[in-house]
């Protein structure tokens, strides 16, 4: 998800989770190209590009990525649109399932990377070999992205709004509780940052007692977190701003069960999540476009796969959006983020690539 601060251009579309990295990558040198991929400028049909969507493992950000492939494949006549979940958040394992699809005839290639720090070396394999590369809901770390595009949701941006819904639900003032992610990612890093950002405009009127990291590897991590949080801190929390999937539904169940008055911002629109908005025991969420990721990069993977457009600026970042999502929007807030989606597949199309 997008870095803060870039020496390439951005192209800024957001208006209005995610995962541990592993510590190493190796790279995916030694496959041949499949599929008829090749380097050379030829056209192509789009019925020959067959785009593979895969994310670093298991979570239920994905979950929608199968869908949207799906629609992405029927509408603008892909070759095929393939979701895999299983590199078991490994880096090794997931350029080895890179490797084995583009054998079986993948030759574009929407990516959410297990370790941002590695993953431009499994993207420059890539490349070399002839395939359309996109990092999709998460950009690599640092200010180089060897990816043809990234399309991601800003989390410093999505964090900072969850932040700014969780201080007004407080009242303005009061003590605050971050729960997040990864430690070592730097997307969690960017959402320390976005949520540090907006405490410090309430000028010592808000106190941030603790952020609270590496409890989203799953949901008994998290559960076990906010209780031990509940536990020890109860008492003094005012607002809790979750900005991890498991921590976010952890935290919205272990304040009701507590009978607590402390206000509870999630992320991502979990059942559970928007239930809790529904009955007030939830005062917001922030949600992404994981749809319009999944949906938007196999239709921009296709056209430069089968050489239709070429990158204006190779690499650019851009955001796929985020949606604050209360009581007041819960029942239409799917529509801003189905508009969202056409205009970043607008933008693409007369922005992003350059198409002949």
């Amino acid at each position: 998800m997008k870095r803060p601060v870039s020496r390439r251009a951005r192209i800024a579309l957001g208006v209005s989770v995610v995962l541990a990295a592993a510590l190493t990558g190796c790279s995916t040198r030694g496959a041949t190209p499949a599929g008829g991929t090749s380097t050379s400028s030829a056209k192509t049909s789009l019925a020959d590009v067959k785009v593979a969507l895969v994310p670093g493992g298991a979570h239920p950000y994905f979950q929608s990525w199968t869908a949207a492939g799906a629609k992405a494949k029927a509408e603008f006549g892909l070759g095929d649109v393939k979701f895999n979940e299983t590199a078991e958040w490994d880096q090794n394992k997931q350029n080895g399932l890179l490797t084995t699809m583009a054998a079986q005839g993948y030759n574009a290639f929407g990516v959410f990377g297990v370790s941002p720090t590695d993953i431009n070396s499994t993207f420059a394999d890539l490349k070399s070999k002839g395939f359309a590369v996109a990092s999709l809901g998460s950009c690599p770390a640092g200010d180089t992205d060897k990816a043809d595009f990234c399309l991601s949701t800003d989390v410093q941006v999505a964090a900072y709004k969850a932040a700014k819904a969780t201080i007004a639900a407080m009242g303005g003032h009061g003590t605050l509780v971050h729960l997040t992610g990864n430690n070592v990612d730097s997307n969690t890093q960017r959402r320390i940052d976005g949520v540090k950002k907006a405490v410090a405009e309430t000028g010592g009127k808000v106190k941030l007692l603790t952020t609270v990291t590496d409890i989203d590897k799953d949901l008994q991590t998290a559960q076990k977190a906010v209780s031990d949080l509940l536990t020890a801190h109860g008492n003094q929390i005012n607002g809790i701003v979750t900005t991890a999937y498991n921590p976010a539904v952890a935290a919205a169940a272990g304040v009701r069960s507590a009978h607590l008055p402390i206000k509870v911002v999630a992320i991502d629109d979990d059942p559970k999540i928007i239930a809790g908005i529904k009955d007030g025991s939830v005062a917001a969420t922030v949600t992404q476009n994981p749809v319009g990721q999944a949906y938007v990069g196999s239709w921009a993977l296709a056209e430069l796969q089968s050489r239709t457009c070429t990158d204006r600026d190779p690499g650019v970042e851009i955001d796929s959006g985020s949606f604050v999502v209360t009581s007041a929007n819960v029942a239409t807030y799917d529509t801003e983020r189905q508009a969202k989606t056409k205009a970043l597949l607008e933008q693409f199309k007369t922005s992003v690539l350059s198409c002949s």
